[in-house]
């Protein structure tokens, strides 16, 4: 016998948001019962276990407000613990006190669909950190800490802060890709990039793939064009599977359509803002959409759930608070005379060619001609789970040729677009050949949901596998020049391409900036 699905009824399904479809099943929440309920606070009478019987698991880090003087850490523990602490140690001393970590609960349950389901998520920050300075770290809570031998040495991690500002740090990398979820391929993703040895990684969306269908959909029994499943214990596999390298590199995430959870908050993100520490100076209830600077290289996050045609459960969730913070953004980056490159990274592709997903209109009308305003040097997506990298584009068209190999200017020559979601999902396919082809058809989502076929020039190098990206970058003092080479890297550490963006270091910015200068959004 079916169990019979509670939620949203199909023939409203379809038609309303992720708000609407919020609004209405916390309405039944309270005429029904208990129908839907989301992160609850600790209350007294609360069931504490014994602390030497837990173990934090899970830990990853996030850069904090200013990723040169503070680092986030957070884990998991699978029942309520008292007193849960961060301790910190640098090289010239002992442990600090008891940094006070925040409890985070998620309840998840929907009658008949997803049984009664609690997650502890624990958040605590250092803060008043020196620039580029290595730390030990431990957590724990009352009954286990590993900082004074109770839980062994495995419980001890480090972290790096980002290099003070001005000052050339000397070569780093970085790393991104998008779509991971949970598999042996994405665990072995992990291993190469932490082979990499990468003062942060950038991940593009689809992140645990615990709601599998991705359309923005309230949960229930199976998939079809008005429900979506959604397994939250897959979470906590996740965190376990990445703290290998999580735990000691900043994993910067924002969210793609697989990351709209129905059952969480009005836009789908309450149980994101659980489980993630995003440095926030974004636009109010827009939790993935920030920025930080790391040496001379500004990163912007973005959320094109906001401006998506083809997956619309959110479209104009910000009202247009986030295309207007960026055009902020970029303006305060590109005024910094420290911040010589510019690489934003967001779920749906600018350009792509897969007969899956292929590009998003949206984006293109909102935010590319920012990125053409703004000199962006480099725009990093998901989505489609392959490797595709464009030539230089300004306005959507080919303004440089660039093959495996070549150098770019982009101030002079465009921007260079590359989708990396090949972290550890399903593969997905091209209408041609991976080597380049020349022109052919593809096509663009618009407005209502329908597909645009277009003549595609841009696509430079295609790559179905999976894969992820490698960023070396070489600051350098101001007049000299400084370049970004992105190199894509299969997880045998094989190179599939590779090309250089180049400026001259200080080069176009306002005579009047200060490295010390902050807008309210400074990080």
């Amino acid at each position: 016998m079916e169990i019979p699905r509670v939620g949203v009824p199909d023939a409203l399904a379809s038609h309303l948001t992720m708000a609407e479809q919020h609004e209405y099943l916390s309405r039944r929440t309270i005429l029904k019962g208990a129908v839907l309920a989301a992160g609850p606070l600790l209350l007294q009478g609360t069931a504490y276990a014994d602390g030497d019987k837990v173990v934090p698991a899970g830990r990853h880090l996030a850069f904090g407000r200013n990723p040169r003087t503070s680092m986030r850490v957070a884990w998991q523990v699978p029942a309520p613990v008292r007193k849960p602490f961060l301790r910190i140690a640098d090289g010239h001393g002992g442990w600090s006190h008891r940094i006070p970590a925040e409890v985070r609960a998620l309840h998840s349950e929907v009658a008949g669909v997803i049984a009664p389901y609690d997650q502890f998520y624990l958040h605590a920050e250092a803060d008043h950190l020196w620039p580029g300075h290595t730390y030990r770290y431990a957590v724990g809570h009352e009954g286990f800490d590993p900082a004074s031998g109770d839980g062994g040495s495995a419980a001890i991690s480090t972290f790096t802060t980002a290099p003070a500002r001005g000052i050339p740090a000397g070569r780093f990398t970085f790393t991104a890709f998008g779509d991971q979820g949970v598999s042996t391929t994405a665990l072995a993703q992990d291993g190469a990039v932490a082979r990499q040895n990468p003062r942060f990684h950038l991940l593009a969306g689809d992140i645990a793939y615990a709601d599998p269908s991705g359309a923005g959909k309230p949960p229930g029994n199976k998939p079809d064009a008005d429900h979506d499943l959604f397994d939250p214990k897959v979470w906590d596999a996740y965190y376990r599977q990445i703290e290998g390298v999580a735990a000691s590199v900043p994993w910067m995430v924002t969210t793609g359509n697989h990351d709209m959870e129905a059952l969480y908050s009005p836009d789908g993100y309450g149980g994101q803002v659980k489980r993630w520490d995003f440095p926030g100076g974004g636009p109010h209830d827009c939790p993935s959409v920030y920025s930080f600077i790391y040496g001379n290289v500004g990163v912007i996050s973005l959320d094109a759930n906001d401006v998506s045609y083809e997956i619309p459960a959110n479209l104009g969730y910000s009202r247009g608070s986030q295309t207007a913070w960026l055009k902020r953004r970029l303006r305060y980056l590109r005024s910094q005379p420290d911040v010589d490159f510019v690489v934003v990274f967001f779920h749906h592709c600018a350009y792509s060619t897969t007969n899956q997903h292929a590009s998003e209109g949206g984006v293109r009308e909102q935010w590319v001609p920012l990125f053409d305003e703004y000199r962006v040097d480099l725009v990093i997506n998901g989505h489609n789970h392959i490797y595709e990298r464009t030539d230089a584009l300004r306005g959507g068209k080919v303004t440089r040729e660039v093959k495996i190999g070549d150098t770019v200017e982009p101030d002079r020559d465009g921007t260079v677009y590359a989708t990396c979601g090949g972290g550890g999902k399903s593969l997905y396919s091209f209408p041609v050949p991976d080597t380049f082809a020349g022109e052919f058809q593809s096509y663009h989502w618009v407005e209502g949901g329908e597909k645009a076929t277009e003549t595609v020039s841009w696509s430079r190098v295609r790559y179905t596998g999976y894969s992820f990206l490698a960023i070396d970058v070489e600051p350098t003092w101001p007049g000299r020049r400084t370049t970004l080479t992105v190199r894509t890297l299969r997880n045998d550490g094989a190179e599939i391409d590779r090309f250089i963006l180049r400026r001259t270091a200080g080069l176009h910015r306002s005579r009047h900036a200060s490295v010390l200068g902050a807008d309210p959004g400074d990080v």
